[in-house]
């Protein structure tokens, strides 16, 4: 994967100022969601009808922080690319290698549900659930107002 800094070289980063507003509004969007998520997974459990969901939704929880740290530097990404950009943004802020790979799979197959009607198991929602519980407070404690 690209470093976050290539991503600026391309123009797929365009520096701007810090936007705290909508930062504030997609880390209140994460928390909502995670919120949801665990409501939903204590009521219904994980299961082959609710797995691609439950992968979308992490996604979307964790994308959302990476964008409010990114939005909190003055950075925005647009494009081809952006969200392996935001990904790449990971590295900056002391992830893994593994993780990063982890965290680009797990949008390359929500883009293959999204896009392309691609069925994941229980068991690989199972595992992206505990990526989240993993990494949810890492990324959110990175982020102050």
């Amino acid at each position: 994967m690209k470093s976050f800094e290539e991503f600026i070289e391309k123009g797929i980063v365009k520096i701007r100022s810090p936007n705290k507003s909508l930062a504030k509004d997609l880390i209140e969007e994460s928390a909502r969601k995670y919120n949801s998520l665990k409501e939903i997974i204590e009521k219904l459990g994980i299961n082959q009808n609710n797995a691609n969901d439950i992968i979308e939704y992490c996604y979307d929880i964790l994308i959302g922080l990476i964008r409010a740290r990114i939005y909190l530097e003055g950075f925005k990404c647009s494009g081809e690319g952006a969200h392996e950009a935001e990904i790449s943004y990971l590295f900056k802020i002391g992830f893994s290698n593994k993780k990063v790979r982890f965290m680009d799979e797990l949008r390359f197959f929500r883009n293959r549900i999204k896009y392309y009607g691609k069925r994941f198991d229980e068991n690989y929602a199972k595992i992206v659930i505990e990526f989240l519980e993993e990494n949810y407070l890492k990324i959110r404690n990175l982020i102050s107002l």
